[in-house]
């Protein structure tokens, strides 16, 4: 029984971590596309359609789906 509430407790706490890491890495994705002077307009338009569907994915609670679409408009914009 305590493992079992054990684990539920991990669980809870992680999707709470990955909750408040979400709005940082949209301020650094943001921050990011507003210092780049050289990136294509595909690569910004890529970057910005990834960062709003993180967003959208925060705002659903999927949280660790948000971290990886996050994730990957870091990775097009070079982080």
């Amino acid at each position: 029984m305590k493992k079992s509430f054990l684990a539920a407790m991990l669980v809870v706490s992680s999707s709470a971590a990955f909750a408040h890491g979400c709005p940082g890495e949209m301020k650094a994705v943001d921050a990011k596309m507003s210092a780049m002077t050289s990136i294509s307009e595909a690569d910004k338009a890529k970057a910005m359609q990834l960062r709003a569907d993180g967003e959208a994915a925060h705002k659903s609670g999927k949280h660790s789906d948000s971290m990886k679409l996050l994730a990957e408009a870091k990775k097009v914009l070079g982080m």
